[in-house]
């Protein structure tokens, strides 16, 4: 017989009551399952990264790789095994996070446009000031950023522009930059210029304005802005560092599809989270290496 509407009511409030209290069952069970879960897949992470259960390219030894010569401020004294210099501090600070002394890490030597090419690694990893690329993650691994390269105004120590000591005090300065870089978007929206920057072609017309006094100042990333000051333009000074998106951003670079990459991933991941790789990178790249922040 059809049941009526009456009794289809009544019958779908019955079934409904268990239901109900199923599903309400169901969710708990749900967020323990869930919770377990998670705990249980962090647990298997932290001991798949304990030293002893690490694979290595030489058992018991974190062999780590950058190019020679290997320059200040991310290097001290050509030596990347002191400690000194911000690359080394952040490869002995990712050691320590993976259990090991510091005399338990190898420093080799790795050209620059080698690290990055496919095939197997003679290195557990590499820092490099080598920028995370779609290309490159192709051929290699790259662990979370340690770094993210801010822009940099560098000047001639005689010009004016060399005394500001804040952005404002560059707005009527002439500034220069390269094209196709992220340096125009970044002079235009924070330091707001009066005039139009002047753009050149490639970093070889962006140092020979300076030189020449085509340009009050130049605005590159800063670890151009380092290399400048240092090789290219002895007679110029870095004014400053800012902070502005589209920053090359650096990661400790693996063999692809290393075993380690996830470790020494979370290994930096824990170092941004407790302050380490800022403390490194004011102490390093800030204002003691020439480089105080501009705001």
């Amino acid at each position: 017989m059809r049941p009526t509407r009456r009794h289809a009511v009544a019958l779908l409030a019955a079934a409904a009551l268990p239901l109900t209290l199923a599903a309400c069952g169901s969710d708990d069970d749900s967020d323990t399952t869930a919770s377990t879960s998670a705990a249980s897949g962090s647990t298997t992470a932290a001991a798949a990264c304990d030293k002893a259960n690490l694979k290595l390219v030489n058992d018991g030894q974190l062999t780590v790789a950058t190019d020679r010569p290997a320059y200040p401020p991310y290097f001290e004294d050509d030596d990347p095994a002191n400690g000194r210099g911000f690359e080394s501090a952040v490869a002995y600070a990712i050691a320590r996070r993976l259990g090991f002394a510091q005399d338990e890490v190898k420093w080799v030597i790795e050209p620059f446009n080698s690290s990055y090419a496919p095939g197997p690694k003679r290195f557990d990893f590499d820092v490099n000031q080598i920028s995370i690329t779609p290309q490159r993650e192709r051929a290699v691994d790259f662990s979370s950023p340690y770094y993210t390269a801010p822009q940099a105004v560098v000047a001639l120590k005689d010009a004016d522009a060399a005394r500001a000591t804040g952005l404002a005090d560059l707005k009527e300065a002439q500034l220069g930059v390269q094209i196709g870089t992220t340096s125009l978007d970044a002079a235009t929206a924070s330091i707001a210029p009066s005039k139009q920057p002047k753009v050149f072609n490639d970093s070889n017309d962006v140092v020979r304005a300076l030189k020449q006094g085509q340009v009050d100042a130049v605005v590159v990333d800063l670890p151009t802005a380092f290399f400048l000051t240092a090789a290219q333009v002895e007679e110029a000074k870095i004014v400053g560092q800012f902070e502005a998106p589209g920053g090359d951003s650096w990661g400790a670079l693996l063999q692809r599809g290393s075993e380690l990459t996830a470790c020494v991933s979370r290994a930096v991941d824990e170092l941004r989270g407790d302050g380490t790789l800022k403390r490194l990178e004011q102490r390093w790249m800030g204002a003691a290496a020439g480089a105080p922040e501009l705001k």
